[in-house]
C-alpha cells in the first residue's frame, strides 16, 4: 500500500470514530478524532489507562494548533520553533477538543509534528489526532511497529502500513508545561 492510500484509509476510519496505530515523530500511536469523545473513551479503554491521565495531541501546523487553544503565550512559539527535538506543548485553556481529552485544569498537550507521515495524516484529517504511545498502560512505549503487542494490533480499527519496516531507536517528546502568564514547568526532558 502506497502512503497516500495508508492516509486515506487512515482518516476515513478516525472520520467514521475509529481507532488507529501510527507512526509519529516520536513513537507509534494510538490515534483518533480528538474532538471525538467516544473516539477518546476507546482509546482510553485500549491502554487500560485512567481516563484522569491526559492524552496528547498532535497537529500539522501552528494556525491548526491555534484552533483548539485559546491564548497559548508568546513564550511556547519560541519554544516550540527552538527545539531540537519533538517537544509536547501542555497548554492552558483548551478548547473545541472533546471534554475527556482535557485535564481536569482545563489543559491539553499538544506538538505540531513535523515528521513526514505524520504531518500528512494530521493536515490531510484537518483536526488534532490523539497520539499516545501504542502500550497498555504502564508497559514501555512502542519505539517501531515489531514492538507493538498482538493485543493492541487487534483492539484498533486501522494499523497503518507506513513505516512498519523501520527499526531504529524512536524515544517519546520532551512535555513542558507553559502556563498563561508564560511560567515554564519541564515535565519530561
Amino acid at each position: 500500500m502506497n502512503r497516500q492510500d495508508d492516509i486515506k484509509k487512515a482518516v476515513e476510519v478516525m472520520k467514521n470514530g475509529g481507532v488507529i496505530l501510527y507512526p509519529t515523530d516520536t513513537v507509534w500511536g494510538i490515534g483518533c478524532d480528538a474532538t471525538n469523545a467516544e473516539a477518546v473513551a476507546k482509546v482510553y479503554k485500549i491502554k487500560q489507562r485512567d481516563d484522569s491521565k491526559a492524552l496528547i495531541c498532535l497537529v500539522d501546523s501552528d494556525a491548526r494548533l491555534q484552533r483548539y487553544v485559546r491564548n497559548a503565550p508568546e513564550v511556547a512559539w519560541n519554544v516550540m520553533e527552538l527545539a531540537t527535538k519533538p517537544t509536547t506543548v501542555i497548554f492552558d485553556e483548551a478548547v473545541n477538543l472533546a471534554h475527556n481529552l482535557i485535564a481536569e485544569d482545563g489543559s491539553i498537550a499538544m506538538r505540531i509534528t513535523n515528521e513526514e507521515f505524520s504531518k500528512e495524516l494530521c493536515y490531510r484529517f484537518q483536526k488534532p489526532i490523539v497520539s499516545t504511545s501504542a502500550n497498555i498502560s504502564g508497559q514501555p512505549a512502542a519505539q517501531n511497529y515489531c514492538d507493538i503487542s498482538e493485543e493492541l494490533l487487534n483492539a484498533v480499527d486501522y494499523v497503518c502500513f507506513s513505516r512498519r519496516q523501520e527499526h531504529k531507536p524512536h524515544t517519546p517528546s520532551s512535555i513542558i508545561k507553559i502556563k498563561n502568564n508564560g511560567e515554564i514547568d519541564i515535565i519530561r526532558k
